[in-house]
């Protein structure tokens, strides 16, 4: 009997044995893909930098390609001509007393050249990585700047022309979401903190209030250049009725030919 119950608890501690062994190997995917998301030590992943999870390089000179509104973006439209803008009463008061000189003697002649109208332009744009996470884009129009930051960026002191811009690259637009493991297609824009400036250069105003989104899409032409199509939402329910929709073209450069910074001005 002694015997009989030696030989079971051997019997009992070989299975225990034998069972935490198995157990311990079918845990160790498990560990192993825990470690890898914890960046291998227990530590958070680290996130791949804007630069890095690029899926197109926009780096380069890159002109403006007018092919839409030309009486619109290529000359200033006559004071009043707003038709097919979805402005409120307010905006259109506004616009009715724009007066280019007024703007002058006030120091605010780049009131046309901020973030929510600047892409719809005739101009240049060179845009290089300031960093591995800061996009920076400058523009012959106006001498402007801006600056894309991938991840939460510090707020600037005050509201700017340019604003505060997020940027991300994304794989889906609107209200779907986009499965886990689909690739980025193009770069979202998101701006906020601009100054109260013009949506058309004849005096139609955005607030302070107002919020630009925009998606960059890369198109490499076939046997031409590259183009970057720029879609524009502005959405301002002090000034604005409805989104305002603007869509803008560039054709990329092999070289800074045609750059060309000028100054704002509140007349051309």
């Amino acid at each position: 009997m002694h015997h009989l119950s030696s030989r079971l608890a051997s019997r009992l501690v070989t299975g225990l044995s034998t069972g935490l062994a198995l157990a311990a190997l079918l845990l160790l995917p498990f560990r192993a893909e825990a470690q890898q998301g914890r960046g291998g030590r227990g530590q958070a992943a680290t996130p791949q930098t804007g630069k890095a999870a690029a899926p197109f390089d926009p780096s380069g000179y890159w002109v403006s390609m007018i092919t839409q509104n030309w009486r619109l973006r290529m000359f200033t439209p006559a004071k009043g001509d707003y038709l097919g803008l979805p402005l409120t009463p307010a905006a259109k008061k506004i616009a009715d007393d724009w007066d280019p000189s007024k703007d002058e003697a006030a120091g605010l002649q780049c009131r046309a050249y901020g973030a929510a109208n600047i892409m719809y332009m005739p101009e240049r744009l060179h845009i290089a990585w300031q960093d591995d996470n800061t996009l920076r884009m400058d523009i012959d129009a106006g001498t402007q700047t801006r600056l894309f930051h991938f991840g939460k960026p510090a707020p600037s002191d005050k509201p700017s022309w340019q604003g505060d811009s997020v940027a991300a690259w994304e794989a889906h637009r609107g209200a779907e979401i986009a499965p886990s493991n689909a690739q980025s297609k193009y770069l979202k824009v998101t701006t906020t903190r601009m100054l109260s400036g013009y949506v058309r250069k004849n005096g139609v105003p955005y607030s302070e209030n107002a919020v630009l989104t925009e998606y960059y899409d890369f198109a490499p032409e076939a046997g031409g250049s590259p183009m970057l199509f720029v879609t524009t939402i502005v959405e301002d329910p002090l000034y604005l009725d409805n989104p305002l929709i603007l869509t803008a073209q560039f054709k990329k450069q092999t070289d800074a030919t045609g750059w060309d910074p000028t100054p704002c001005s509140a007349r051309w």
